[in-house]
């Protein structure tokens, strides 16, 4: 499959509701705010709607790993049955013995006698239906009716319902007041906006191990327009896409690929014709044949700070170039570093044979920049990302890893393609590499290593350049590549519940930032802990819900941990430890 061509660990859009490809937009944090309500608090229904694919079982199944350790839960899936079913369903699920054959009171007698034995020793227990639209109005007044049952202050059953639209409309029917009177939250859950829908597809890539753009971003728009935002449907043609471009060994999904993934998927035909294909064909030459420009080229703005680097590149079959005898496509996004930040297909890398050499602690006179005249794109990317794993304290070789974010995180680093001004990378404070676009004559790749308030270091093709924060600013591409160190034991993102070793790192990086005591051997994240992430997060500008992922994991490797390279403070580093 198109996996391991793309560099992917797994496949990224199966619409299976694997809760680790959660996606929690605005939206979502609040459905599951909605369904920790309901695990939580006891008396009434928690009802959360939505259209077919929105999320909703996903969100469920997120709910399922922080369940409170107190609670019994019966989740039943397919809920199209008659009373005596869905009762003995419920036993099912809540391990209740009853006799072969059991009448409905027998079923229901049984069901209180566990749930006030439940009760008695503390535990609390929660019915979750799912698919509840298709329920007949007499099995949601018979769900109504176990509500009675309960003590002087408790009831004794929780009742979270999830369903599509129509379950909404079905409780305004006058024969279901009742139970719509007892419902105490409910949520309606929409599709994505088109900005959910980018960072949607972004942190499923990521979660399967890659963190560059798969789809161009005309793609994008059509597929908002074909998918109106619908998770599910976002999914399969995705992955139908992804499929199709593995297909022609393109590097990512271009419109025709997609239009072709959404005919498969949705029937609807819009096929590229034979002379935009050649247009386009004939642009992408262009491209390739313009790059010849960076000799003795002046870059305005920039003033050179250190002695000009001489590399010997090397043309490598392994590293950066692709074999003579491949497609005149390039290898893929991750796949190749030479794609993890270029928005179009790029010629030919060359790699350097040697590690880039360290700038000058001194600075020159200040000349214009000149050039050097063996630097291409490419090799700009090459040295780039050799000299930034230099400041991490790493010897980095692309002809032996030719991807990048794997190396990285075999030495417990994290790599990330960001989106973010001057001000988000300042707040990062990690350096970063990205496209510098020159406004004439092409493109290199720079790494910016330190920022004060008027002036940015630059290493370009192994030469320091100094240039000011407005220039740098009016070239800025708001795209880039970060590392970051990850936490010990960190595995996925940390939700309310979460517990191990990790939970206990995190408690001791709070006290820290906060000048308290720790709390000792500390190891479930609680409301307390969710309130210190959430006043970290919004002291970095971020969105406070309290969850501790990989946005967050970057401001605080940024702020509390020592001896790691830093765009503003420290400056360098001698050495890393990484286990």
């Amino acid at each position: 499959m198109y996996d391991s061509y793309f560099g992917l660990s797994e496949l990224p859009f199966s619409i299976a509701p694997d809760p680790r490809y959660l996606y929690l937009s605005r939206q979502h944090r609040e459905a599951l705010a909605h369904l920790q309500y309901g695990l939580v608090y006891h008396g009434g229904f928690v009802l959360l709607t939505g259209e077919v694919g929105s999320g909703k079982t996903t969100v469920c199944r997120c709910l399922l790993e922080q369940v409170p350790e107190q609670t019994d839960l019966a989740f039943i899936l397919n809920p199209g049955c008659s009373v005596q079913e869905l009762l003995a369903a419920l036993c099912r699920e809540l391990a209740i013995k009853v006799p072969e054959p059991s009448h409905g009171q027998q079923l229901i007698d049984a069901i209180h006698h566990h749930l006030l034995a439940t009760h008695a020793r503390g535990r609390q227990t929660v019915l979750i239906i799912d698919e509840a639209q298709n329920l007949s109005t007499e099995v949601l007044e018979q769900i109504r009716l176990l509500t009675n049952l309960e003590t002087d202050t408790h009831k004794l059953l929780q009742i979270i319902l999830l369903g599509q639209p129509e379950l909404a409309d079905k409780l305004r029917q006058p024969e279901l007041r009742q139970l719509s009177q007892r419902i105490t939250a409910r949520y309606h859950l929409a599709p994505l906006s088109f900005g959910e829908m980018q960072a949607y597809i972004a942190h499923r890539l990521s979660v399967a191990g890659i963190e560059a753009a798969l789809f161009r971003h005309n793609s994008l728009r059509r597929l908002y327009r074909l998918t109106g935002g619908v998770p599910r449907l976002i999914n399969v043609i995705c992955d139908r896409a992804l499929l199709g471009a593995y297909v022609q060994r393109l590097p990512r999904v271009d419109l025709a690929t997609l239009n072709r993934a959404a005919v498969e998927v949705l029937g609807a035909s819009q096929p590229p014709t034979r002379r935009r294909i050649l247009a386009i064909a004939a642009g992408l030459l262009a491209v390739v044949v313009t790059g010849g420009w960076l000799a003795q080229s002046t870059w305005p703005g920039i003033t050179d700070i250190s002695e000009p680097a001489t590399p010997t590149p090397v043309v490598s079959n392994h590293g950066l170039s692709p074999p003579q005898a491949e497609p005149p496509h390039e290898p893929l996004p991750e796949q190749r570093i030479t794609d993890a930040m270029a928005p179009e297909p790029a010629p030919p890398a060359q790699a350097a044979s040697t590690p880039t050499p360290a700038p000058s602690d001194t600075a020159t006179q200040l000349n214009p920049w000149q050039w050097p005249a063996a630097l291409t794109t490419d090799l700009s990317q090459v040295m780039a990302y050799q000299h930034l794993f230099s400041l991490w304290g790493l010897d980095y070789d692309p002809a032996e890893h030719p991807v990048v974010c794997p190396f990285a995180r075999r030495h417990r680093l994290e790599c990330a393609f960001q989106n973010g001004n001057l001000a988000t990378v300042r707040q990062q404070n990690h350096p970063v590499i990205f496209r510098l676009e020159h406004p004439e004559k092409g493109a290199v790749y720079a790494i910016l290593t330190r920022l004060d308030d008027e002036w940015a270091e630059l290493m370009v093709g192994g030469r320091l350049k100094r240039m000011s924060l407005t220039e740098l600013a009016a070239s800025w591409p708001h795209s880039y590549v970060l590392l970051w160190q990850l936490p010990p034991h960190y595995q996925a993102p940390l939700y309310p519940g979460s517990r191990g070793d990790i939970v206990v790192w995190l408690e001791q990086q709070m006290a820290r930032w906060q000048e308290r005591a720790p709390r000792r051997q500390h190891q479930y994240y609680d409301e307390v802990l969710v309130g210190d992430i959430r006043a970290f997060q919004r002291s970095k500008g971020l969105t406070a819900d309290g969850i501790f992922g990989p946005q967050t994991s970057i401001y605080l490797s940024a702020s509390l941990l020592n001896d790691l390279p830093r765009l503003t403070g420290q400056q360098e580093i001698t050495s890393v430890i990484h286990p």
